[in-house]
């Protein structure tokens, strides 16, 4: 039985999500992001108990097709952009069209429908908020930033930056500015 789960975004979320159907003595058969998938059927009273202890845990079961969808899309980038390899020429609707197998005139107007922003700004706004991330920890210089993040350019990341935060990448850094977005709020 597959069950789609909203707000999974990291290895913790998939921890904490295995610990609720393992309290429940459910057996999985695999568990990515977004999605569970149980060896059997879950009764529907047992199904109950998971969906509540996931409401109480920040997560929350996707019943339809089209959310189901949305939050594949949104954990599809969200792996992308943690991977730190996005090449110069990485196309988003290539990318997605190729995963998900569909059209991404439709995967695009389907998220837009369901989202209060387009794709490809919710694209843009994951990479700053792994910027953000980045800068905090000090480990890399922006140059190396922009070319893991796939940035034609220092002054594109820059830019792009400044657009969403109202700061400069280094003006963010010597203000040491802890306003990063759980990205599950993106």
């Amino acid at each position: 039985m597959k069950i789609f789960i909203k707000n999974m975004v990291c290895n913790r979320c998939i921890s904490a999500v295995a610990k609720i159907f393992e309290s429940e003595k459910t057996d999985i058969q695999s568990i990515h992001l977004g999605e569970v998938e149980t060896v059997e059927e879950i009764p529907e009273e047992v199904l109950d108990k998971i969906e509540k202890s996931l409401i109480q845990t920040g997560f929350k079961r996707i019943k339809d097709s089209t959310h189901q969808l949305v939050e594949k899309i949104k954990n599809l980038i969200i792996n992308k952009i943690s991977e730190l390899n996005i090449s110069e020429n990485f196309v988003l609707s290539e990318f997605l069209s190729f995963n998900l197998h569909k059209e991404y005139s439709s995967i695009s107007k389907m998220f837009s429908q369901n989202e209060i922003v387009t794709l490809e700004q919710f694209f843009i706004l994951q990479k700053i908020e792994k910027v953000k991330e980045l800068l905090l920890y000090n480990e890399f210089t922006l140059t190396e930033i922009a070319g893991m993040l796939g940035y034609k350019s220092v002054q594109h990341l820059s830019a792009q930056f400044r657009s969403i935060t109202g700061f400069t990448p280094t003006e963010f850094k010597k203000l040491k500015i802890n306003n990063r977005r759980a990205l599950d709020l993106i």
